[in-house]
């Protein structure tokens, strides 16, 4: 009975982090249109941050808790992996995806100089508040420098970013609601990140009693339950981003969404509690590495991911999935 109560805690606190996710990108996106902000800065900062706010809340709550190291961390690894195996694995297989030059040239190169710096930092089990400043400065400089570049050259901005969130008619809604209809959406977005809130504790506290229960180490739950649950934004994103053809943006919502993991996810937790590791292995921070290398080289090969790959993508994350528990 009491592995069924601490099951329905996950399963609630996996619905919350997805609604809570869409709830809090939908409205801070209405905000962002109604004052007038470009649509750049909005999937630089809302989109991007607004479906990494899983991780990060679950990261700060588990990091409060003891012995809770290995799930902060387990999940910014097991996420980031979950992001370009399963996220672009699953939308290639939609529909192959086109990578759009920049993604290549200097996202991709962002993501691989971040993740080897954050492997790195780790390299003695601990990352401290100094180390969590650094990192979050990093995410800022990431920030500013994108904005600055995308006014000196004017004219590149894509609104796909706003399609991926809001439909037309809740765009169109919101240019020409103005400033009356922003109280709904400040409503929207305390909810959301309300549910998100408690969707974290949730899906920690039960998640936590689990591997307790059943003898799993905490940093395999988070490699894996936590990771996937806290990606299902991304996910869902993506498929539908697919879908639509725009497979640029797939892969820069995902992809940036690495980058705040490691940069705004992990500087933040850090910095609010220095981070100990104890169950994690090498393998995991190997296998996060190797993703990012693999990713960038099916990137560069014709500019694109087919179905095909997509399909070898997904098979190692269920192979990684499956040694995990295995091992």
């Amino acid at each position: 009975m009491e592995i069924l109560l601490n099951l329905g805690w996950v399963a609630l606190g996996l619905v919350l982090l997805y609604f809570g996710a869409e709830w809090l990108v939908k409205g801070s996106a209405s905000v962002a249109l109604k004052l007038g902000i470009s649509p750049l800065v909005v999937g630089l900062t809302v989109v991007a941050f607004g479906t990494s706010a899983p991780e990060l809340l679950v990261c700060l709550q588990a990091n409060l808790t003891p012995g809770g190291g290995d799930i902060a961390i387990g999940n910014i690894v097991g996420s980031n992996i979950c992001n370009i195996l399963m996220v672009l694995g699953a939308s290639a297989m939609v529909f192959p995806l086109v990578i759009h030059e920049q993604i290549i040239k200097r996202e991709m190169n962002i993501l691989l100089v971040a993740s080897v710096i954050f492997v790195a930092m780790l390299y003695d089990g601990v990352l401290g508040r100094t180390e969590g400043i650094l990192l979050f400065i990093g995410i800022l400089a990431y920030v500013i420098y994108s904005i600055y570049d995308a006014r000196r050259t004017p004219g590149t901005e894509d609104d796909g970013d706003l399609d991926e969130v809001l439909s037309p008619e809740e765009i169109e809604a919101a240019q020409k609601g103005g400033m009356k209809d922003i109280a709904k959406d400040l409503i929207l977005i305390a909810v959301g990140i309300g549910a998100l809130s408690l969707g974290a504790n949730r899906l920690v506290a039960g998640g936590e009693q689990l591997a307790i229960m059943l003898s799993v180490p905490k940093a395999i739950i988070a490699l894996s339950l936590f990771a996937f649950g806290t990606s299902l934004p991304e996910l869902a994103t993506g498929i539908m981003a697919s879908w639509r053809r725009e497979g640029d943006i797939v892969v820069g919502n995902a992809v940036g969404s690495c980058i705040f993991n490691l940069l705004a996810v992990g500087g933040a937790t850090a910095a609010v509690w220095p981070v100990k590791i104890v169950g994690l292995s090498v393998i995991d921070f190997a296998v996060m590495l190797a993703t990012v290398v693999l990713s960038m080289i099916l990137m560069r090969t014709h500019r694109s991911i087919s179905r095909v790959e997509g399909a070898v993508m997904l098979a190692v994350y269920i192979g990684y999935s499956i040694y995990m528990f295995a091992r």
